[in-house]
């Protein structure tokens, strides 16, 4: 058998066994689940503006980043973001609670493994390159407009 033809013997198992993801509804529950994530953060922002009508714009957008954070690392913590993620796809992947989800959940699975080596190393693992690329990518732009 030659390589072309176990190749594609190889694509055919590996197409068969991909499970079909439905588009529309796919994109519509990813696009719903987004706008109620999004306007549960308004929600809280129009809630601390009413609380404290003198706080600046920026103060009330991190106190809802920090509320949205616990309450995505919370939903993580019990489970329910998980099922959130596969019904929603990407649309549970709002910026900021995603970011939680993805610090949180792999700091929840290597915490048998004790503190340092379990928790604190391991709950980068997915978000740690995020990190990275975001520090450089502003190092650079900033070198950018420094010099022009």
């Amino acid at each position: 058998m030659n390589v072309q033809t176990r190749n594609k013997k190889y694509n055919e198992y590996v197409n068969a066994k991909i499970p079909q993801t439905r588009s529309w509804p796919t994109l519509f529950n990813a696009f719903w689940v987004g706008g109620v994530i999004c306007m549960i953060g308004q929600g809280i922002g129009d809630g601390i503006r009413a609380i404290w009508p003198d706080l600046s714009g920026g103060s009330v957008a991190g106190y809802v980043s920090i509320v949205l954070i616990f309450l995505a690392s919370f939903l993580t913590g019990i489970g329910v973001y998980d099922r959130i993620g596969a019904y929603a796809g990407a649309g549970s992947i709002v910026p900021i609670t995603g970011f939680s989800n993805s610090i949180t959940s792999p700091a929840m699975d290597f915490k048998s493994e004790g503190i340092i080596f379990g928790l604190c190393v391991k709950m980068f693992t997915i978000a740690g390159p995020v990190i990275v690329i975001g520090v450089l990518a502003s190092a650079f732009v900033g070198l950018i407009y420094l010099f022009i």
